[in-house]
């Protein structure tokens, strides 16, 4: 049984996406980790050794992942929302952030959003 960051990660799985159950691993962060051991990409979770499992842990742990990340990134949106700038404006709205059209997609933030959730933030 492997566990990381308080996941169990699937026997089978291989462990070059078996690693990205954990938030803030990706593919291609998972590949750049394996490839610093020399680990094979296409090895399953049983067949790693706990030597390996250590060097895996060991790294995770002082990358930024899961809770401290999602903590980051809520802060990020937060102080955009208070300094209310065009971005932190449409965090608020419940629209695309991005440049994303909204004429013809976005149906279901629009629909999500409703008329009564506009009105008090664009007050003040």
């Amino acid at each position: 049984m492997f566990r990381i960051q308080g996941h169990v990660l699937s026997e089978n799985q291989i462990i070059w996406t078996a690693l990205t159950t954990i938030f803030g691993i990706g593919l291609p962060t998972s590949k750049k980790l394996l490839e610093k051991f020399e680990l094979p990409l296409n090895k399953r979770v049983k067949d790693i050794t706990e030597a390996e499992q250590k060097l895996i842990t060991d790294e995770i742990k002082e990358m930024v992942v899961e809770s401290d990340l999602k903590r980051e990134v809520g802060n990020a949106i937060k102080r955009l929302k208070e300094i209310r700038c065009y971005r932190g404006m449409r965090h608020n709205l419940g629209l695309p952030v991005r440049g994303q059209r909204t004429s013809q997609n976005a149906h279901t933030a629009k629909k999500l959003l409703g008329r009564s959730r506009v009105r008090p933030v664009l007050k003040k």
